[in-house]
Protein backbone atom coordinates (compact mmCIF):
# COMPACT_ATOMS: atom_id res chain seq x y z
CA UNK A 1 0.00 0.00 0.00
CA UNK A 2 1.37 3.41 -1.03
CA UNK A 3 1.16 6.46 1.20
CA UNK A 4 -0.54 8.48 -1.59
CA UNK A 5 -3.48 6.07 -1.38
CA UNK A 6 -4.20 7.05 2.22
CA UNK A 7 -6.82 9.42 3.55
CA UNK A 8 -5.65 12.30 5.79
CA UNK A 9 -6.72 10.38 8.89
CA UNK A 10 -4.87 7.26 7.75
CA UNK A 11 -1.77 9.30 6.88
CA UNK A 12 -1.60 10.54 10.49
CA UNK A 13 -1.58 6.97 11.74
CA UNK A 14 0.93 5.84 9.11
CA UNK A 15 3.39 8.56 10.10
CA UNK A 16 2.98 7.97 13.85
CA UNK A 17 3.34 4.18 13.71
CA UNK A 18 7.15 3.90 13.17
CA UNK A 19 7.78 6.03 16.25
CA UNK A 20 5.09 4.38 18.38
CA UNK A 21 3.37 7.73 18.83
CA UNK A 22 -0.31 7.99 19.61
CA UNK A 23 -2.99 9.51 17.39
CA UNK A 24 -6.08 10.89 19.13
CA UNK A 25 -9.09 11.54 16.90
CA UNK A 26 -11.43 12.50 19.71
CA UNK A 27 -13.01 15.94 19.70
CA UNK A 28 -13.43 15.75 23.48
CA UNK A 29 -12.00 13.33 26.06
CA UNK A 30 -15.58 12.41 26.98
CA UNK A 31 -16.38 11.12 23.47
CA UNK A 32 -17.96 7.64 23.59
CA UNK A 33 -17.27 4.92 21.05
CA UNK A 34 -20.96 3.99 21.19
CA UNK A 35 -21.58 6.92 18.81
CA UNK A 36 -18.83 5.84 16.42
CA UNK A 37 -21.18 4.86 13.58
CA UNK A 38 -21.87 8.57 13.01
CA UNK A 39 -18.26 9.69 12.93
CA UNK A 40 -17.10 11.25 9.64
CA UNK A 41 -14.13 10.59 7.32
CA UNK A 42 -11.82 12.69 9.48
CA UNK A 43 -12.03 9.90 12.07
CA UNK A 44 -12.38 6.89 9.78
CA UNK A 45 -9.64 4.30 9.20
CA UNK A 46 -9.70 1.29 6.92
CA UNK A 47 -8.88 -1.97 8.65
CA UNK A 48 -6.66 -3.02 5.75
CA UNK A 49 -4.39 -0.03 6.40
CA UNK A 50 -3.94 -1.05 10.04
CA UNK A 51 -3.27 -4.62 8.96
CA UNK A 52 -0.60 -3.48 6.53
CA UNK A 53 1.16 -1.47 9.24
CA UNK A 54 1.10 -4.37 11.71
CA UNK A 55 2.51 -6.79 9.12
CA UNK A 56 5.53 -4.63 8.33
CA UNK A 57 4.53 -2.16 5.61
CA UNK A 58 6.18 0.67 7.55
CA UNK A 59 9.27 -0.32 9.58
CA UNK A 60 10.15 1.24 12.92
CA UNK A 61 12.44 4.23 13.12
CA UNK A 62 15.86 3.51 14.49
CA UNK A 63 15.90 3.71 18.26
CA UNK A 64 12.09 3.67 18.51
CA UNK A 65 9.52 0.94 19.22
CA UNK A 66 6.86 0.94 16.54
CA UNK A 67 3.29 0.39 17.59
CA UNK A 68 -0.33 1.11 16.84
CA UNK A 69 -1.71 3.62 19.35
CA UNK A 70 -5.05 5.12 18.33
CA UNK A 71 -7.90 6.75 20.22
CA UNK A 72 -11.38 7.61 19.00
CA UNK A 73 -11.27 6.17 15.45
CA UNK A 74 -14.00 4.61 13.32
CA UNK A 75 -12.53 1.43 11.86
CA UNK A 76 -14.31 0.10 8.79
CA UNK A 77 -13.75 -3.20 7.04
CA UNK A 78 -12.34 -6.40 8.49
CA UNK A 79 -9.21 -6.32 10.65
CA UNK A 80 -8.00 -9.75 9.63
CA UNK A 81 -4.93 -10.92 11.55
CA UNK A 82 -5.61 -14.64 11.46
CA UNK A 83 -2.39 -16.65 12.00
CA UNK A 84 -0.37 -13.40 11.87
CA UNK A 85 2.77 -12.86 13.93
CA UNK A 86 2.76 -9.23 15.06
CA UNK A 87 5.73 -7.84 16.96
CA UNK A 88 4.13 -4.47 17.66
CA UNK A 89 1.70 -3.59 20.47
CA UNK A 90 -1.88 -2.89 19.38
CA UNK A 91 -3.72 -0.18 21.32
CA UNK A 92 -7.07 0.83 19.86
CA UNK A 93 -8.81 2.70 22.64
CA UNK A 94 -12.26 4.35 22.34
CA UNK A 95 -12.62 3.00 18.80
CA UNK A 96 -15.72 1.85 16.93
CA UNK A 97 -15.45 -1.27 14.78
CA UNK A 98 -17.73 -1.87 11.83
CA UNK A 99 -16.87 -5.58 11.75
CA UNK A 100 -15.49 -7.98 14.33
CA UNK A 101 -11.68 -8.31 14.35
CA UNK A 102 -10.38 -11.73 13.30
CA UNK A 103 -7.33 -12.87 15.26
CA UNK A 104 -7.68 -16.66 15.26
CA UNK A 105 -4.29 -18.27 15.88
CA UNK A 106 -2.46 -14.93 15.88
CA UNK A 107 0.63 -14.16 17.96
CA UNK A 108 0.63 -10.64 19.38
CA UNK A 109 2.76 -8.62 21.74
CA UNK A 110 -0.15 -6.82 23.44
CA UNK A 111 -3.78 -6.14 22.57
CA UNK A 112 -5.63 -3.21 24.13
CA UNK A 113 -9.17 -2.42 23.00
CA UNK A 114 -10.40 -0.58 26.09
CA UNK A 115 -13.58 1.54 25.89
CA UNK A 116 -14.19 0.42 22.31
CA UNK A 117 -17.41 -0.79 20.68
CA UNK A 118 -17.24 -4.01 18.69
CA UNK A 119 -19.71 -6.42 17.06
CA UNK A 120 -17.62 -9.30 18.43
CA UNK A 121 -14.08 -10.66 18.58
CA UNK A 122 -12.84 -13.93 17.08
CA UNK A 123 -9.51 -14.78 18.68
CA UNK A 124 -9.55 -18.45 19.65
CA UNK A 125 -6.05 -19.91 20.26
CA UNK A 126 -4.66 -16.35 20.32
CA UNK A 127 -1.19 -15.91 21.82
CA UNK A 128 -0.40 -12.66 23.66
CA UNK A 129 3.00 -11.99 25.20
CA UNK A 130 1.98 -9.20 27.56
CA UNK A 131 -1.67 -8.33 28.20
CA UNK A 132 -5.18 -8.43 26.75
CA UNK A 133 -7.39 -5.48 27.72
CA UNK A 134 -11.10 -5.26 26.97
CA UNK A 135 -11.91 -2.93 29.84
CA UNK A 136 -15.18 -0.97 29.49
CA UNK A 137 -15.79 -2.31 25.99
CA UNK A 138 -19.29 -2.63 24.53
CA UNK A 139 -19.38 -5.88 22.57
CA UNK A 140 -22.63 -7.09 21.03
CA UNK A 141 -21.42 -10.37 19.52
CA UNK A 142 -19.49 -13.34 20.91
CA UNK A 143 -15.98 -12.87 22.26
CA UNK A 144 -14.22 -16.08 21.20
CA UNK A 145 -11.03 -16.61 23.17
CA UNK A 146 -11.18 -20.38 23.67
CA UNK A 147 -7.72 -21.88 24.00
CA UNK A 148 -5.97 -18.50 24.13
CA UNK A 149 -2.67 -18.16 25.96
CA UNK A 150 -2.04 -14.84 27.66
CA UNK A 151 1.33 -14.50 29.36
CA UNK A 152 0.14 -11.52 31.39
CA UNK A 153 -3.45 -10.85 32.41
CA UNK A 154 -6.92 -10.41 30.94
CA UNK A 155 -8.74 -7.23 31.94
CA UNK A 156 -12.50 -6.94 31.47
CA UNK A 157 -13.45 -4.31 34.07
CA UNK A 158 -16.70 -2.58 33.26
CA UNK A 159 -17.17 -4.39 29.95
CA UNK A 160 -20.68 -5.13 28.67
CA UNK A 161 -20.88 -8.20 26.45
CA UNK A 162 -23.96 -9.42 24.59
CA UNK A 163 -26.69 -10.21 24.11
CA UNK A 164 -25.85 -11.79 20.78
CA UNK A 165 -28.50 -11.80 18.05
CA UNK A 166 -29.25 -13.64 14.84
CA UNK A 167 -27.26 -16.79 14.10
CA UNK A 168 -25.02 -16.15 17.11
CA UNK A 169 -27.88 -15.89 19.62
CA UNK A 170 -27.28 -19.41 20.98
CA UNK A 171 -23.53 -18.94 21.36
CA UNK A 172 -21.98 -17.97 24.72
CA UNK A 173 -21.15 -14.25 24.59
CA UNK A 174 -17.86 -14.61 26.49
CA UNK A 175 -15.81 -17.73 25.74
CA UNK A 176 -12.71 -18.14 27.90
CA UNK A 177 -12.80 -21.91 28.05
CA UNK A 178 -9.38 -23.61 28.17
CA UNK A 179 -7.51 -20.31 28.26
CA UNK A 180 -4.13 -20.18 29.97
CA UNK A 181 -3.48 -16.91 31.80
CA UNK A 182 -0.14 -16.25 33.42
CA UNK A 183 -1.35 -13.78 36.04
CA UNK A 184 -4.93 -12.60 36.67
CA UNK A 185 -8.35 -12.24 35.11
CA UNK A 186 -9.74 -8.95 36.40
CA UNK A 187 -13.42 -8.58 35.50
CA UNK A 188 -14.86 -6.30 38.17
CA UNK A 189 -18.18 -4.68 37.13
CA UNK A 190 -18.38 -6.96 34.09
CA UNK A 191 -21.86 -7.51 32.59
CA UNK A 192 -22.51 -10.58 30.44
CA UNK A 193 -25.90 -11.09 28.84
CA UNK A 194 -25.61 -14.85 28.47
CA UNK A 195 -23.01 -17.36 29.53
CA UNK A 196 -19.48 -16.67 30.75
CA UNK A 197 -17.61 -19.85 29.85
CA UNK A 198 -14.44 -20.61 31.81
CA UNK A 199 -14.42 -24.39 31.91
CA UNK A 200 -10.99 -25.97 31.71
CA UNK A 201 -9.22 -22.60 32.12
CA UNK A 202 -5.93 -22.25 34.00
CA UNK A 203 -5.19 -18.97 35.75
CA UNK A 204 -1.86 -18.45 37.49
CA UNK A 205 -3.07 -15.68 39.81
CA UNK A 206 -6.61 -14.75 40.78
CA UNK A 207 -9.98 -14.22 39.13
CA UNK A 208 -11.89 -11.15 40.29
CA UNK A 209 -15.60 -10.81 39.50
CA UNK A 210 -16.49 -8.20 42.10
CA UNK A 211 -19.85 -6.55 41.30
CA UNK A 212 -20.12 -8.54 38.08
CA UNK A 213 -23.53 -9.26 36.56
CA UNK A 214 -23.94 -12.63 34.83
CA UNK A 215 -27.40 -12.71 33.30
CA UNK A 216 -28.62 -15.95 31.72
CA UNK A 217 -31.93 -16.82 33.44
CA UNK A 218 -32.96 -20.46 33.24
CA UNK A 219 -29.56 -21.56 31.87
CA UNK A 220 -25.88 -21.55 32.90
CA UNK A 221 -24.61 -18.07 33.75
CA UNK A 222 -21.06 -19.08 34.75
CA UNK A 223 -19.71 -22.32 33.32
CA UNK A 224 -16.39 -22.97 35.06
CA UNK A 225 -16.02 -26.74 35.31
CA UNK A 226 -12.49 -27.97 36.15
CA UNK A 227 -11.24 -24.40 36.44
CA UNK A 228 -7.79 -24.16 38.08
CA UNK A 229 -6.82 -20.92 39.82
CA UNK A 230 -3.47 -20.24 41.47
CA UNK A 231 -4.78 -18.12 44.35
CA UNK A 232 -8.39 -16.89 44.74
CA UNK A 233 -11.72 -16.54 42.97
CA UNK A 234 -13.39 -13.38 44.27
CA UNK A 235 -16.96 -12.36 43.47
CA UNK A 236 -18.05 -9.79 46.02
CA UNK A 237 -21.59 -8.53 45.30
CA UNK A 238 -21.88 -10.85 42.32
CA UNK A 239 -25.31 -10.93 40.67
CA UNK A 240 -25.92 -14.28 38.97
CA UNK A 241 -29.16 -15.00 37.14
CA UNK A 242 -28.85 -18.62 36.10
CA UNK A 243 -26.62 -21.46 37.27
CA UNK A 244 -23.14 -20.79 38.64
CA UNK A 245 -21.35 -24.05 37.81
CA UNK A 246 -18.01 -24.58 39.59
CA UNK A 247 -17.91 -28.36 39.34
CA UNK A 248 -14.42 -29.77 39.81
CA UNK A 249 -12.58 -26.47 40.40
CA UNK A 250 -9.17 -26.50 42.09
CA UNK A 251 -8.48 -23.33 44.08
CA UNK A 252 -5.98 -23.42 46.97
CA UNK A 253 -7.03 -20.03 48.35
CA UNK A 254 -10.53 -18.59 48.64
CA UNK A 255 -13.72 -18.80 46.66
CA UNK A 256 -15.28 -15.64 48.05
CA UNK A 257 -18.93 -14.84 47.42
CA UNK A 258 -19.57 -11.88 49.70
CA UNK A 259 -23.05 -10.32 49.59
CA UNK A 260 -23.63 -12.18 46.34
CA UNK A 261 -27.01 -12.92 44.80
CA UNK A 262 -27.79 -16.31 43.22
CA UNK A 263 -31.11 -16.86 41.47
CA UNK A 264 -32.25 -19.76 39.34
CA UNK A 265 -35.75 -20.64 40.60
CA UNK A 266 -36.73 -24.22 39.87
CA UNK A 267 -33.16 -25.26 39.04
CA UNK A 268 -29.63 -25.34 40.45
CA UNK A 269 -28.43 -21.87 41.41
CA UNK A 270 -24.96 -22.83 42.69
CA UNK A 271 -23.20 -26.08 41.79
CA UNK A 272 -19.82 -26.53 43.44
CA UNK A 273 -19.54 -30.31 43.37
CA UNK A 274 -16.30 -32.33 43.43
CA UNK A 275 -14.30 -29.19 44.24
CA UNK A 276 -11.07 -28.91 46.19
CA UNK A 277 -10.98 -25.41 47.69
CA UNK A 278 -9.11 -23.89 50.60
CA UNK A 279 -11.90 -21.62 51.83
CA UNK A 280 -15.45 -21.37 50.53
CA UNK A 281 -17.15 -18.13 51.60
CA UNK A 282 -20.87 -17.41 51.21
CA UNK A 283 -20.73 -14.38 53.48
CA UNK A 284 -23.79 -12.23 54.07
CA UNK A 285 -25.37 -13.50 50.87
CA UNK A 286 -29.05 -13.18 50.13
CA UNK A 287 -31.08 -16.41 50.46
CA UNK A 288 -30.29 -18.48 47.38
CA UNK A 289 -33.17 -18.89 44.94
CA UNK A 290 -32.69 -22.39 43.62
CA UNK A 291 -30.81 -25.51 44.70
CA UNK A 292 -27.25 -25.46 46.09
CA UNK A 293 -25.13 -28.53 45.31
CA UNK A 294 -21.86 -29.12 47.20
CA UNK A 295 -21.64 -32.88 46.68
CA UNK A 296 -18.26 -34.57 47.18
CA UNK A 297 -16.43 -31.26 47.64
CA UNK A 298 -13.57 -30.65 50.07
CA UNK A 299 -13.18 -27.36 51.91
CA UNK A 300 -10.76 -26.48 54.68
CA UNK A 301 -13.22 -23.78 55.76
CA UNK A 302 -16.86 -23.40 54.78
CA UNK A 303 -18.39 -20.05 55.72
CA UNK A 304 -22.15 -19.93 55.26
CA UNK A 305 -24.95 -18.46 57.35
CA UNK A 306 -28.08 -20.58 57.86
CA UNK A 307 -30.32 -17.98 56.20
CA UNK A 308 -28.35 -18.34 52.95
CA UNK A 309 -29.38 -21.97 52.39
CA UNK A 310 -32.29 -22.48 49.99
CA UNK A 311 -35.16 -24.91 50.51
CA UNK A 312 -33.20 -27.71 48.84
CA UNK A 313 -29.51 -28.54 49.15
CA UNK A 314 -27.26 -31.40 48.04
CA UNK A 315 -24.40 -32.13 50.44
CA UNK A 316 -23.81 -35.85 50.00
CA UNK A 317 -20.09 -36.45 50.52
CA UNK A 318 -19.33 -32.83 51.44
CA UNK A 319 -16.23 -32.55 53.64
CA UNK A 320 -15.10 -29.50 55.59
CA UNK A 321 -12.74 -29.07 58.53
CA UNK A 322 -14.19 -25.86 60.00
CA UNK A 323 -17.71 -24.45 59.60
CA UNK A 324 -18.06 -20.70 60.11
CA UNK A 325 -19.41 -18.57 61.61
CA UNK A 326 -19.48 -20.62 64.79
CA UNK A 327 -23.15 -21.08 65.68
CA UNK A 328 -25.09 -23.40 67.94
CA UNK A 329 -26.07 -26.85 66.74
CA UNK A 330 -29.73 -25.83 66.90
CA UNK A 331 -29.03 -23.13 64.30
CA UNK A 332 -27.14 -25.48 61.98
CA UNK A 333 -29.28 -28.62 62.11
CA UNK A 334 -32.34 -27.35 60.14
CA UNK A 335 -30.21 -27.11 56.99
CA UNK A 336 -29.60 -30.87 57.06
CA UNK A 337 -33.36 -31.41 56.87
CA UNK A 338 -33.28 -29.73 53.45
CA UNK A 339 -31.11 -32.41 51.85
CA UNK A 340 -32.77 -33.38 48.58
CA UNK A 341 -31.92 -37.09 49.02
CA UNK A 342 -33.48 -37.28 52.48
CA UNK A 343 -31.64 -38.61 55.51
CA UNK A 344 -27.84 -38.59 55.08
CA UNK A 345 -25.97 -39.99 58.12
CA UNK A 346 -22.67 -38.66 56.77
CA UNK A 347 -23.92 -35.05 56.80
CA UNK A 348 -24.60 -35.28 60.54
CA UNK A 349 -21.25 -36.98 61.19
CA UNK A 350 -19.45 -34.23 59.26
CA UNK A 351 -21.19 -31.48 61.24
CA UNK A 352 -20.37 -33.21 64.52
CA UNK A 353 -16.72 -33.59 63.45
CA UNK A 354 -16.54 -29.87 62.64
CA UNK A 355 -17.77 -29.02 66.14
CA UNK A 356 -15.19 -31.34 67.68
CA UNK A 357 -12.47 -29.70 65.60
CA UNK A 358 -13.14 -26.40 67.35
CA UNK A 359 -13.59 -28.10 70.74
CA UNK A 360 -17.38 -27.78 71.07
CA UNK A 361 -18.20 -31.26 72.39
CA UNK A 362 -21.65 -30.24 73.63
CA UNK A 363 -22.70 -29.18 70.13
CA UNK A 364 -21.22 -32.37 68.68
CA UNK A 365 -23.35 -34.47 71.05
CA UNK A 366 -26.44 -32.47 70.09
CA UNK A 367 -25.78 -33.23 66.43
CA UNK A 368 -25.30 -36.93 67.13
CA UNK A 369 -28.58 -37.00 69.05
CA UNK A 370 -30.35 -35.24 66.18
CA UNK A 371 -28.88 -37.80 63.78
CA UNK A 372 -30.35 -40.71 65.77
CA UNK A 373 -33.72 -38.99 66.01
CA UNK A 374 -33.70 -38.37 62.27
CA UNK A 375 -32.71 -41.99 61.65
CA UNK A 376 -35.56 -43.18 63.87
CA UNK A 377 -38.08 -41.75 61.41
CA UNK A 378 -36.79 -44.17 58.76
CA UNK A 379 -37.24 -47.32 60.88
CA UNK A 380 -40.18 -49.76 61.19
CA UNK A 381 -42.71 -49.02 63.93
CA UNK A 382 -41.32 -51.44 66.60
CA UNK A 383 -37.81 -50.06 66.13
CA UNK A 384 -39.15 -46.51 66.30
CA UNK A 385 -40.83 -47.27 69.63
CA UNK A 386 -37.60 -48.72 71.05
CA UNK A 387 -35.68 -45.69 69.80
CA UNK A 388 -38.25 -43.33 71.33
CA UNK A 389 -37.85 -45.10 74.67
CA UNK A 390 -34.06 -44.68 74.51
CA UNK A 391 -34.51 -41.03 73.60
CA UNK A 392 -36.89 -40.29 76.46
CA UNK A 393 -34.84 -42.11 79.05
CA UNK A 394 -31.20 -41.28 78.30
CA UNK A 395 -31.19 -39.36 75.01
CA UNK A 396 -29.57 -42.33 73.23
CA UNK A 397 -26.74 -42.10 75.73
CA UNK A 398 -25.91 -38.50 74.83
CA UNK A 399 -27.89 -37.17 77.80
CA UNK A 400 -26.50 -39.18 80.75
CA UNK A 401 -27.88 -36.75 83.35
CA UNK A 402 -31.35 -37.65 82.14
CA UNK A 403 -30.65 -41.29 83.08
CA UNK A 404 -29.42 -40.19 86.49
CA UNK A 405 -32.66 -38.29 86.98
CA UNK A 406 -34.77 -41.30 86.09
CA UNK A 407 -32.72 -43.55 88.37
CA UNK A 408 -33.01 -41.10 91.25
CA UNK A 409 -36.78 -40.80 90.77
CA UNK A 410 -37.20 -44.58 90.72
CA UNK A 411 -34.90 -44.99 93.69
CA UNK A 412 -36.96 -42.54 95.76
CA UNK A 413 -40.20 -44.23 94.70
CA UNK A 414 -38.97 -47.69 95.66
CA UNK A 415 -37.36 -46.52 98.90
CA UNK A 416 -40.57 -44.81 100.05
CA UNK A 417 -42.80 -47.71 99.01
CA UNK A 418 -40.74 -50.47 100.57
CA UNK A 419 -39.68 -48.36 103.54
CA UNK A 420 -43.30 -47.86 104.67
CA UNK A 421 -44.30 -51.50 104.02
CA UNK A 422 -41.25 -53.79 103.94
CA UNK A 423 -41.59 -57.12 102.07
CA UNK A 424 -41.50 -60.37 104.02
CA UNK A 425 -38.27 -62.34 104.43
CA UNK A 426 -38.03 -65.62 102.53
CA UNK A 427 -36.18 -67.33 105.41
CA UNK A 428 -36.91 -65.83 108.78
CA UNK A 429 -33.86 -65.44 110.96
CA UNK A 430 -31.43 -65.86 108.02
CA UNK A 431 -32.18 -62.70 106.03
CA UNK A 432 -30.01 -59.61 106.52
CA UNK A 433 -31.52 -56.51 108.00
CA UNK A 434 -33.86 -54.95 105.46
CA UNK A 435 -32.76 -51.67 103.78
CA UNK A 436 -35.31 -50.11 101.43
CA UNK A 437 -32.70 -48.09 99.48
CA UNK A 438 -30.35 -50.99 98.77
CA UNK A 439 -33.28 -53.33 98.09
CA UNK A 440 -34.48 -50.88 95.39
CA UNK A 441 -30.95 -50.66 93.97
CA UNK A 442 -30.79 -54.46 93.82
CA UNK A 443 -34.00 -54.49 91.77
CA UNK A 444 -32.98 -51.74 89.32
CA UNK A 445 -29.32 -52.58 88.71
CA UNK A 446 -28.90 -56.29 87.94
CA UNK A 447 -25.13 -56.07 87.76
CA UNK A 448 -24.95 -54.99 91.42
CA UNK A 449 -25.93 -57.30 94.30
CA UNK A 450 -26.36 -56.33 97.95
CA UNK A 451 -28.15 -59.53 98.96
CA UNK A 452 -31.46 -57.75 99.53
CA UNK A 453 -33.45 -58.92 96.48
CA UNK A 454 -32.75 -62.63 97.08
CA UNK A 455 -33.71 -62.44 100.75
CA UNK A 456 -37.07 -60.69 100.51
CA UNK A 457 -40.25 -61.30 98.47
CA UNK A 458 -42.72 -58.44 97.94
CA UNK A 459 -46.41 -59.13 97.55
CA UNK A 460 -49.46 -57.37 96.19
CA UNK A 461 -48.89 -54.11 94.37
CA UNK A 462 -45.34 -54.02 95.77
CA UNK A 463 -44.61 -57.05 93.61
CA UNK A 464 -45.81 -55.21 90.50
CA UNK A 465 -43.64 -52.27 91.53
CA UNK A 466 -40.64 -54.61 91.72
CA UNK A 467 -41.35 -55.79 88.15
CA UNK A 468 -41.47 -52.18 86.99
CA UNK A 469 -38.19 -51.37 88.70
CA UNK A 470 -36.49 -54.43 87.19
CA UNK A 471 -37.66 -53.65 83.63
CA UNK A 472 -36.87 -49.93 83.77
CA UNK A 473 -33.54 -50.70 85.41
CA UNK A 474 -32.61 -52.98 82.53
CA UNK A 475 -33.65 -50.33 79.97
CA UNK A 476 -31.66 -47.61 81.69
CA UNK A 477 -28.64 -49.86 82.12
CA UNK A 478 -28.52 -51.04 78.49
CA UNK A 479 -29.11 -47.61 76.98
CA UNK A 480 -26.54 -46.02 79.26
CA UNK A 481 -24.03 -48.74 78.34
CA UNK A 482 -24.72 -48.09 74.65
CA UNK A 483 -24.09 -44.39 75.16
CA UNK A 484 -20.83 -45.04 76.99
CA UNK A 485 -19.74 -47.41 74.21
CA UNK A 486 -20.39 -44.72 71.56
CA UNK A 487 -18.44 -42.20 73.61
CA UNK A 488 -15.46 -44.54 73.89
CA UNK A 489 -15.56 -45.25 70.15
CA UNK A 490 -15.49 -41.49 69.39
CA UNK A 491 -12.44 -41.07 71.59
Amino acid sequence: MEINELTPAERRVWEAFPRGDGVDFRAHPEDSSVDGADWGPERTLRAEVLRALLLGACPAEEGRVAGLKIKGARIVGKLDLRYAVVDHPIRLRDCWFERKPLMYGAQLRALVLGYSTLPGLTAATLRVDVVLRLSCCRITGPVRLAGARIAGGIFLQGAVIGPATGEEADEPPLQLNHVEVGTDIIANDLTVHGQLRLNGATVGGQISLDRARLLNPGAIALHAETLAVGTDLRADRLEARGTVNLTGVRIPGQVYFGRASFANPGGVALRASSCVVGEMWLRRCEPVQGTVSLRRSQFDLLHVEPRTWPDQIRVDGLTYRVLAPHLTAQERLPALEREESGYLPYAYEQLATAYRTVGDEAAARTVQLAKLRRHRRTLPRPARLWGLLQDLTVGYGYRPLRAAGWLLALLLTGALAYGTDPPRALKAGEAPDFNAVFYTIDLMLPIIGFGQEAAYAPSGWHQWLSYLLIVTGWVLATTTAAGVSRSLQRQ
